[in-house]
């Protein structure tokens, strides 16, 4: 397994406990953050990645990230996945995504989520997954990192 994937595993691996300093600690003081590429700014450094990611902390209960596959090339990493939680008023939301993950060091620097904001928004008002998003989730994901 990659050193890139290893950290990208212990990021969500801190993220499915709640630890918000165990995720950010994957990422540099100036990380730009586009978690939504085309939908939403960016967010640049942790101040704001920590502001986001407690904001969206109060609104879910459980996490299942999964990777499905990925691919490197030189300070990249690219995987395919599925950020799947449970939000706190009971709705599952499973919204398959594809993310680049710049690095500098063992730190991740820049980062990019392609997603479809209308699949998850529609999720989260109560709407099932369509057959096609939940055939596509439903594949092997790679093992997780022991923590």
């Amino acid at each position: 397994m990659s050193r890139k994937l290893e950290i990208m595993q212990a990021l969500i691996a801190a993220w499915s406990r709640g630890d918000i300093d165990g995720a950010l600690s994957h990422m540099s003081d100036d990380i730009v953050w586009h978690y939504a590429v085309a939908v939403a700014p960016p967010l640049k450094g942790k101040v704001k990645a920590r502001k986001f990611l407690e904001g969206f902390k109060a609104r879910i209960t459980e996490v299942n990230w999964r990777i499905f596959d990925y691919a490197e090339q030189g300070d990249r990493l690219f995987v395919e996945g599925v950020d799947e939680f449970r939000s706190t008023d009971g709705h599952v939301v499973a919204t398959p995504y594809a993310g680049v993950l710049e690095f500098s060091g063992d730190l991740i620097c820049a980062w990019r989520d392609y997603v479809d904001v209308g699949v998850m928004q529609a999720q989260q008002e109560g709407a099932a997954a369509t057959t096609w998003v939940t055939e596509l989730i439903a594949r092997p994901a790679l093992p997780a990192k022991a923590v």
